[in-house]
């Protein structure tokens, strides 16, 4: 097959998708939406899936996901499913996609709006006009229905943490695909905890394709919490993007531990001066998952500060890609940016690819950058075992030492412990009652 026709045959299905969820919603929706819609569907049919020929996605082949017939999830089954129990505070649940009530609860705290997509589109679609349309993310906002809403208006600080959980219920007989969308809204001022879940039944087969847009105005704080846990038959490619005013204070925690061939990128903009970013991740994947990080943290503006920490756990025959890139724009002055790669590789067969990227153009700027890569150290092997504790027991407590760097800034003390419950369930040999005494 020539290229074009390759990529005609990658997004067939998709178009057939589009026309008829098109079809059911003529009328219902404002028409710069309708336009948004058509104009990324005829994108992504003239663009098809990335390939390994784009430099962006060279150590990621996503032709399983194309040749994969995932249907789109109506919606259709949607019923009480809790794949775990709530992890404190209010919180909004997706299934298959679509908004879930009776699993949903109202924050406390006055002021602080938390809907579903699908309903602030019916009621204040020119209000979200100007969002939606930021972003070039053509197979989400083709196929755009329903997804998390939040606005934290000027001043306000929100107590508790905000969830949004987003839960597959397809099975390996019945792929589905979800195009989840979030958008977040912090006002001037305004402090706010948000935390994304992403899950699906175990074995599962689906595609999660996913975009967040975070906006924070002068002053704002916001802290987010990513955690992916997919099916480990499942595929994830997610968007998140993040937009800084002046003044203002942003923390992400990104953690990939699910799915078999995971996607996420993450791209932050300093749109004034003043601002603080600091991002930390974690990725952990053993058997022969594949997960790929992409971050990109943009000094646009002066007098900017930003940190970034991402550490990969490999074991068995994963593969995991880190490409992290900063940009210093003329007349960014004063910048501090600061990113950090390390990786631990637990088997021979285990690979990464870390690649951090430096960009600077302005002067007066201080910037660094480095990537480390190697197995557990073996002078801490033998001190742990020299004081009597197993070989498993001593690699696991090295194990949960280089994850704890991370782990342990969690300021949600419910997602910490499930984000230590999960790194122990999914890394070999993190099972065992000897080895958890040890590391607990």
């Amino acid at each position: 097959m020539t290229p074009s026709s390759t990529v005609a045959a990658d997004t067939e299905l998709y178009r057939a998708d589009f026309e008829a969820f098109a079809a059911g919603r003529s009328g219902a929706e404002p028409s710069w939406l309708q336009r948004q819609r058509e104009e990324a569907m005829e994108r992504f049919q003239e663009r098809g899936f990335p390939t390994t020929a784009e430099e962006d996605w060279r150590f990621t082949n996503v032709a399983p996901i194309a040749r994969t017939a995932f249907r789109r999830a109506t919606g259709a089954g949607l019923g009480p499913v809790r794949a775990e129990a709530p992890q404190g505070g209010p919180e909004i649940v997706f299934v298959d996609g679509r908004y879930s009530p009776a699993q949903s609860s109202a924050p406390d705290e006055g002021g602080v709006e938390v809907r579903s997509l699908a309903e602030a589109l019916a009621k204040e679609p020119a209000r979200l006009a100007e969002q939606l349309g930021r972003l070039v993310a053509d197979l989400n906002t083709a196929f755009l229905d329903d997804g998390a809403v939040i606005f934290v208006p000027a001043g306000l600080v929100v107590k508790e943490p905000l969830h949004v959980r987003f839960f597959s219920t397809a099975t390996a007989e019945r792929p589905m695909v979800t195009h989840p969308r979030t958008l977040v809204v912090a006002g001037r001022n305004s402090q706010a905890q948000i935390v994304e879940i992403y899950g699906g039944a175990a074995g599962a087969a689906y595609f999660t394709n996913a975009v967040t847009e975070i906006v924070l105005e002068d002053g704002a704080v916001v802290d987010h919490y990513r955690l992916q846990r997919e099916s480990e038959a499942a595929y994830h490619a997610a968007l998140t993007a993040v937009v800084q005013g002046r003044a203002s204070r942003f923390k992400s925690h990104s953690f990939a531990l699910g799915a078999r061939l995971a996607r996420h990128d993450l791209r932050q903009l300093f749109a004034a001066e003043g601002g603080e970013c600091e991002l930390l991740g974690l990725f952990a994947v053993a058997g022969e998952q594949h997960t790929d990080t992409h971050t990109l943290i943009d000094h646009a503006h002066p007098h900017c500060t930003s940190r970034e920490l991402y550490k990969g756990i490999l074991d068995g025959k994963a593969r995991g890609v880190f490409v992290g890139r900063i940009v210093v724009r003329e007349g960014a002055s004063k910048t501090d940016a600061h990113q950090t790669n390390k990786n631990l590789l637990l088997s021979r067969e285990a690979l990464v690819d870390s690649l951090p990227q430096l960009e600077i153009l302005a002067s007066d700027v201080k910037c660094k950058h480095g990537s480390t890569t190697g197995q557990l150290d073996p002078t801490a092997l033998f001190y742990l075992r020299s004081r009597g504790i197993s070989e498993a027991a001593a690699r696991s407590l090295l194990v949960s030492a280089f994850a704890g760097d991370v782990v342990g800034r969690v300021g949600v003390p419910a997602l910490r412990a499930a984000l230590e419950r999960d790194l122990r369930e999914r890394l070999p040999g993190l099972r065992d009652r000897e080895i958890q005494e040890a590391v607990l």
